[in-house]
């Protein structure tokens, strides 16, 4: 997908640098910002994704408005995600699994969103993880004369970036993840760690 000027680049590219600065807080994105992340999110959303049941689900991609999430819902997704992305460079499997779940089962219970609209949260919400992580990234199409059309893409390789956790960090994730949890619904006991490092849409609950 292109991007019509450098206006979303620039604002993505000033969200993550300032989102990931400080350890998962109760930083507050700003519109525009949050916009930019679900328009990300939207672009590597798939037209089809089969659940591991067996269940196909399909996205209508010219319908776009009816896969949307409110705007409240979609920081709250993004919220999640940055917690989840920092649990990931922690090393913080089993919590950031749990933290993708509790998010999900609190989408799924609400009983407010179609089937497409959960593969979206789910979209959105490792969207957010792989920016985070140097996993997806902007780049100039060569064809594009004026140099300002962006692409969203997958990175082929990891980024290395030189993203520590110290010893505090890491605890303070934990602490953010565990109240996160307890204030959610109940997990199964049995939570797998989430595979955000595959590509967009590689999963969902």
């Amino acid at each position: 997908m292109k991007w019509a000027g450098s206006g979303w680049a620039c604002a993505v590219v000033m969200a993550v640098a300032s989102f990931s600065a400080t350890p998962a807080g109760a930083q507050e994105l700003s519109e525009k910002a949050t916009r930019t992340f679900m328009e990300y999110a939207w672009t590597l959303t798939p037209e089809r994704f089969t659940r591991p049941n067996g269940e196909t689900i399909l996205i209508d991609k010219t319908k776009r408005d009816d896969v949307m999430v409110p705007l409240d819902v979609a920081r709250e997704v993004i919220r999640a995600g940055r917690l989840s992305a920092h649990a990931q460079v922690c090393g913080l499997a089993q919590e950031q699994g749990d933290n993708h779940s509790s998010l999900m089962r609190r989408q799924s219970q609400s009983k407010k969103w179609s089937p497409q609209q959960m593969v979206y949260i789910n979209q959105l919400h490792l969207t957010v993880v792989m920016l985070l992580t140097g996993r997806i990234k902007l780049v100039e199409k060569p064809d594009d004369v004026k140099g300002d059309a962006k692409e969203v893409v997958v990175a082929e390789e990891a980024q290395k970036a030189a993203q520590t956790c110290t010893a505090e960090q890491k605890e303070k994730v934990k602490e953010l993840i565990a109240a996160y949890v307890k204030s959610g619904p109940a997990l199964a006991s049995s939570t797998a760690p989430a595979a955000t490092g595959t590509t967009p849409a590689a999963q969902t609950k």
